[in-house]
């Protein structure tokens, strides 16, 4: 196969590394993107669960490998902040993808064009 890919023009060849690079880097991000999602709804349901605590019940949270009594305002407000964070972030990383998936697009339609010629039967 890379017999065949070294007969093809410098051009289609940069496109072809380029194509391949953009696949990579939308599968980080994506990747990135669901991971953030898995915690964010571990933030969610964390915060679901102490709604429906009552205010005196005893929180701890978790710091490395120990669980630390906490206040519940102030975890409250910590999981809020991060929930605050990773919805900011899961935005930024959906734009991204959308910038890439629309790139990704775009060269594989200049692929097709360029290869039409060679791959069609003479």
């Amino acid at each position: 196969m890379s017999e065949e890919i070294s007969r093809l023009p410098p051009q289609v060849q940069q496109r072809l590394l380029r194509l391949q690079q953009l696949q990579q880097t939308l599968q980080a991000v994506l990747t990135q993107k669901q991971q953030l999602e898995l915690e964010l709804t571990e933030v969610e349901q964390a915060l679901s669960e102490l709604g429906n605590l009552t205010e005196n019940a005893v929180i701890y949270k978790s710091i490395g490998s120990l669980l630390v009594k906490s206040k519940r305002s102030k975890v409250t407000t910590e999981l809020n902040e991060r929930k605050e964070l990773f919805n900011m972030r899961i935005s930024v990383l959906g734009k991204q993808e959308e910038r890439l998936r629309t790139q990704v697009k775009d060269l594989q339609t200049k692929l097709q064009r360029d290869l039409r010629p060679i791959s069609s039967p003479p």
